[in-house]
């Protein structure tokens, strides 16, 4: 057993987040906003496209919550959720009182699949509910199909919100993840591929929404000398403090991004001739890789895998199980087919961390081979 722990995908510091993060010490601006805000909020513009608005947050989730909120979903509200990704995606759509409808995955991405979708519309709508939004999630970093997504959302005038907590980086068709629906959001939890601890970002594409989601997400607090609330708000900005570790991270993010899909190539290359399978990008598609994640032949070897990986120190873990599967929501309606539910039985997500050295890979390749 190695002396130090290899963990799943550990925070990854450059030499800058320390200099913003000083800062903010410096000119003692630790609470929300200020200029590490600022200056992280323009950084993750840049990196987008000039063409959208950024709103710093303390979470990918309350991102989400806000994005729910700008769309109009309000209590009684059906809101179409992928199903197989992690209860962030999905919690909000409580928060506001609405109802979810999960929807299932297809094979080709992991993502939700649009035929499952066009069903789920009509067969909701033949039965008088007519659902306002769509949660979809870029798994693991692999781009949804959005051509097809996208134009069901616009045929039926529903709204599409971004889960890109796992893309920052990724590309479809030569577009950044995160800009192609109504509403998008990122995550910067400790193990995403950039971190701020814990942070969010919400995506907008009019100054209006903006706007709103830094008034909302500041306690919606009215322009008057005292405080004063006509509307309900949330302590959802991020602080000066981390805004600053985030934009030192951003400095790096390319870097990250090319080591995350090194890590995965070199356990393809050593694992799929053993049987085991790695999910290609489509032609259109390009992957942050954030997790590298393997299918094994049987659930079985699946669990020996985790069982002994951690015996040696390492961790691991299953894939995400699906929603429709969580006791939370199991009255809930869902449309399935089988694909989410295989691939939690079978998969698995492997360290990926960007500190990995060859030889750390090479000994987990080497205890996955001797599962038999």
């Amino acid at each position: 057993m190695p002396n130090k722990r290899i963990f799943l995908s550990p925070p990854h510091m450059s030499q800058n987040e320390q200099k913003y993060v000083q800062e903010a010490f410096d000119s003692n601006w630790i609470a929300p906003m200020g200029k590490n805000v600022d200056g992280f909020e323009n950084a993750i513009q840049s990196y987008l496209t000039e063409e959208v608005f950024v709103t710093a947050l303390n979470s990918g989730t309350s991102a989400l919550h806000l994005a729910l909120i700008l769309s109009g979903i309000k209590s009684g509200d059906t809101v179409l959720c992928q199903s197989f990704t992690f209860c962030g995606s999905a919690n909000p759509i409580l928060y506001q009182g609405a109802k979810p409808v999960f929807i299932d995955s297809e094979t080709e991405t992991w993502n939700l699949c649009p035929k499952l979708l066009e069903k789920a519309i009509l067969q909701e709508t033949k039965k008088g509910i007519q659902p306002k939004a769509l949660i979809l999630v870029h798994l693991y970093g692999m781009p949804a199909k959005l051509n097809e997504i996208t134009a069901i959302c616009n045929q039926h005038n529903i709204v599409l919100i971004e889960d890109g907590a796992e893309s920052l980086g990724s590309r479809y068709n030569k577009k950044k993840c995160g800009t192609f629906g109504d509403y998008g959001i990122l995550s910067f939890n400790g193990n995403k591929i950039i971190t701020t601890s814990g942070g969010g970002a919400l995506i907008t594409h009019t100054n209006q929404d903006n706007e709103k989601a830094k008034f909302l997400s500041s306690q919606a607090r009215e322009k008057e000398l005292h405080y004063e609330h006509k509307e309900l708000g949330y302590n959802y900005r991020i602080s000066n403090v981390l805004a600053g570790i985030g934009r030192g991270q951003m400095e790096i993010l390319e870097e990250r991004i090319n080591k995350k899909r090194e890590i995965f190539s070199y356990y393809k290359k050593e694992l799929e001739p053993l049987g085991y399978q790695f999910l290609e990008e489509p032609e259109n598609a390009f992957s942050n890789r954030w997790l590298s994640t393997m299918i094994c032949p049987s659930g079985k070897i699946k669990s020996e895998i985790i069982k002994k990986l951690e015996e040696n120190n390492i961790e691991s873990r299953p894939l995400w199980k699906p929603m429709h599967l969580q006791p939370l929501y199991k009255n809930d309606t869902s449309y399935t087919n089988g694909t989410s539910e295989n691939l939690f039985e079978k998969g698995i997500c492997l360290p990926s961390g960007t500190t990995l050295s060859i030889g750390e890979l090479d000994f987990i390749i080497q205890t996955i081979k001797k599962v038999k």
